[in-house]
C-alpha cells in the first residue's frame, strides 16, 4: 500500500456501513489520498467543514442528517469542495435533488472502483480549476418521492446520466428539448425539470401539439378574442398566458406546422405574440420544455422544421434511452409500478412472482416504461390482485416462455422477493452457460447483458467455482 504523503489531497469518506466504508479508505490510499472518516451525518457535516478537506464521498442515507441534509448546510461550499454522493437507491429524486444542490457527481452501488478512481480525479481537478478562477478575481485591481407521484425510475449508468442532466438544467432559465422515443416518460423528465426549477411555485402547463389540427392549436396555445372564428364566443386566454411565470410543456413539438413553428420561434424570440383574432400585443414568461420522439435534424433536412426554431429548442437536450437498452432496470421499475397499482386498487397481497420478474426482463419493450406498464396493469387483474406469474403475463406477449417456477422450501416463511428474483437469476444465468457450453461471451449474448454484466454476476453468484 502507498504511504500518503503530507502535501496528498484529504478525501473524506462519509459512509455508515463500515465494510464499505473501509473499502473505499483502503482504495483511496492506496492512491496516494489522505482519507477522513465520518460514520453518521453529524460527522460528515463537521468534517466538510473542515478546510484541509479538499473532497468528499458522501452516503445520502446515513443516520442523523442525511446526505441531502448535509449537501444544504455546505452549499457555499461545493465549488470549493466537490462532493461525490454514492447511494444504493435508484429513485430519481434524490439524484436530482443532489445534483440541484450542487452535489459534483453520482454513484450508485455497487459501484466500480476504477470509476470511484476516476470521479475523484476529476472532482480535484475542478477543484484546482474554481481555485484558479477564484485566485483571479481576487485580482485586487479587479430525499422519497411522493407515493402518489410517478416518478422517473431507475439505476442504470444510462437513468443516472438522465438524473444528472436534470439536475443541471433544472435552475437554468433556458429552453430544454426532451427527446426519445414514445413511452420513455418525457413527460415525467419536464415534471422533473419543474419541479427543480425556481419557477416550481408557477404553473407547469401541458400540451399535446399532436392532439390538435393547427387552427385549433393556435388558439390553444396563444388564445382568441370573442369572435375570431365560429364558436368562438368569448375571450379565452391561451396555454402561454396560463403559464405565466410557470413552465408551458409542448409534447410531440415535432408535429408542428411551420406557419406555427414560425409563430412559436417568435415568442421564445421576443417573448410576444397577440391572441387569434386579436391586435394588442401581449408578453409571454413562460419557459418552454418541448418533446418529441421524431427525429428533428431529419425533419430540418427534409424542410418540415425550421432550424432556426430547432436550435432555439435545443438550448440543452436531455435524451431518454429505450427501455430495452437498459434492461437492468426493469425488475426496479416493476416492483415500483406493481407498488403503485397496490396502493391504488387496495391490493395489499398485489406481487410479483421470480419467474414473473424474469419473463419481464427477457422482452424487448418496444412501447417501453408505458407498455411495462399497461402489461403489469392487465397482469395484476388476471392475478385479481394477487401474485403475478409468469402465465398472467404471456396472454400479453405470445413470445413470453414461462420460466421454471422458483421453489421455496416449506417452513421458509414470507417470500422476500429480491432474494427470489436472485435466486431465478442465477438458475437462468446458469442454464445460459451450460447452453453455451461454458463460453461467457455465448451466455453474454443469450441473456441479453454485456459480458462484464456477465463475469460480475457469475463472480456474485458464485457459478465460476
Amino acid at each position: 500500500m502507498t504511504a500518503s504523503p503530507a502535501h496528498a489531497p484529504v478525501i473524506l469518506v462519509a459512509e455508515d456501513a463500515p465494510a464499505t466504508r473501509s473499502n473505499l479508505t483502503l482504495l483511496l490510499r492506496s492512491e496516494g489520498y489522505t482519507v477522513r472518516e465520518a460514520a453518521d451525518g453529524d460527522a460528515a457535516a463537521e468534517a466538510l467543514g473542515d478546510p484541509g478537506v479538499a473532497a468528499a464521498l458522501l452516503d445520502l442515507k446515513m443516520p442523523g442528517r442525511d446526505g441531502l441534509a448535509v449537501l444544504r448546510a455546505h452549499a457555499d461550499r461545493l465549488e470549493e469542495v466537490p462532493v461525490v454522493v454514492v447511494t444504493a437507491y435508484g429513485g430519481s429524486s434524490a439524484a436530482i435533488e443532489a445534483m440541484r444542490l450542487g452535489a459534483y457527481d453520482y454513484l450508485t452501488k455497487p459501484f466500480d472502483l476504477d470509476e470511484v478512481l476516476l470521479t475523484v480525479r476529476r472532482a480535484l481537478t475542478q477543484r484546482a480549476l474554481v481555485a484558479q478562477v477564484q485566485a483571479l478575481s481576487a485580482d485586487p485591481l479587479a430525499d422519497d418521492p411522493d407515493p402518489e407521484r410517478d416518478e422517473l425510475v431507475g439505476r442504470s449508468p444510462a437513468m443516472v446520466a438522465v438524473f444528472k442532466a436534470i439536475g443541471l438544467v433544472a435552475p437554468a432559465d433556458e429552453p430544454v428539448l426532451i427527446l426519445g422515443e414514445s413511452g420513455t416518460g418525457k413527460e415525467l423528465v419536464a415534471n422533473a425539470i419543474h419541479r427543480n426549477s425556481p419557477r416550481a411555485a408557477r404553473p407547469l402547463v401541458k400540451v399535446n401539439c399532436a392532439a390538435l389540427s393547427p387552427t385549433l392549436l393556435e388558439s390553444e396555445l396563444f388564445g382568441h378574442e370573442k369572435g375570431a372564428f365560429t364558436g368562438a364566443v368569448a375571450r379565452r386566454r391561451g396555454r402561454f398566458e396560463q403559464a405565466h411565470g410557470g413552465t408551458l410543456f409542448l409534447d410531440e413539438v415535432g408535429e408542428l406546422g411551420l406557419e406555427l413553428q414560425a409563430k412559436l420561434l417568435r415568442v421564445l424570440q421576443s417573448g410576444t405574440f397577440e391572441r387569434v383574432g386579436g391586435e394588442e400585443t401581449l408578453t409571454a414568461d413562460a419557459r418552454v420544455v418541448a418533446a418529441t420522439n421524431r427525429d428533428l435534424k431529419a425533419r430540418v433536412a427534409a424542410g418540415e422544421f425550421r432550424e432556426d426554431l430547432y436550435y432555439r429548442l435545443d438550448v440543452v437536450a436531455v435524451t431518454l434511452p429505450p427501455l430495452r437498452s437498459r434492461k437492468d432496470d426493469v425488475p426496479l421499475l416493476a416492483e415500483y409500478v406493481v407498488k403503485q397499482l397496490a396502493r391504488k386498487h387496495g391490493w395489499p397481497g398485489l406481487a410479483l412472482s421470480p419467474e414473473a420478474v424474469v419473463a419481464l426482463g427477457r422482452r424487448e419493450w418496444p412501447g417501453n416504461v408505458r407498455e411495462l406498464r399497461n402489461a403489469l396493469a392487465r397482469a395484476a387483474i388476471l392475478a385479481r390482485g394477487r401474485v403475478v406469474r409468469a402465465e398472467h403475463l404471456a396472454g400479453d406477449d405470445p413470445a413470453t416462455v414461462p420460466v421454471p417456477p422458483v421453489v421455496v422450501p416449506p417452513g421458509a416463511g414470507a417470500l422476500d422477493l429480491r432474494a427470489a428474483v436472485a435466486e431465478a437469476e442465477r438458475r437462468v444465468i446458469r442454464q445460459a452457460l451450460e447452453q453455451a457450453g461454458g463460453n461467457r461471451t455465448r451466455a453474454a449474448e443469450l441473456l441479453g447483458i454485456s459480458r462484464r454484466q456477465l463475469f460480475d454476476k457469475v463472480r456474485a453468484y458464485g457459478l465460476d467455482r
